[in-house]
């Protein structure tokens, strides 16, 4: 198989994939009281997930996708362009709650506690959102 054959295997599957991975996130996607929140709350969940990123208590497999979560953040391009109505902003969000509800299924919500960095009404929210 040549490199273009496989590149343009590769742009194909990728051209298909794009909508089933918009539908799931249309899907998975918060209501809008807890996208306000997240959005409200963003700074603080950056420091969060990057605290629990370096907590080396945590899973492996619980700290690798936080890492990606954060590096998926920092990218300036997004799976779901900002213009697409609705989900456009809210993939970053999708993202960090599910991030959020794995930590919290497989390190338990005191780890949201024991890193938090803003006030008791926002860990409240991101318990919200974690579905703790």
């Amino acid at each position: 198989m040549s490199a273009w054959t496989w590149l343009l295997s590769a742009a194909a599957g990728l051209v298909l994939l794009w909508p089933g991975l918009v539908l799931a996130l249309w899907l998975a996607r918060p209501d809008a009281v807890r996208l306000r929140e997240l959005f409200r709350l963003l700074p603080d969940l950056v420091r969060l997930l990057s605290r629990l990123a370096r907590d080396r208590s945590l899973p492996g497999g619980v700290r690798v996708r936080l890492w990606l979560v954060l590096g998926y953040l920092a990218l300036p391009i997004d799976l779901v362009p900002d213009f697409v109505p609705v989900i456009g902003y809210a993939d970053d969000a999708i993202l960090v709650a599910h991030a959020l509800r794995s930590v919290v299924r497989r390190a338990g919500p005191e780890a949201l506690t024991r890193h938090w960095p803003g006030t008791t009404d926002g860990l409240a929210a991101v318990r919200r959102l974690a579905r703790v």
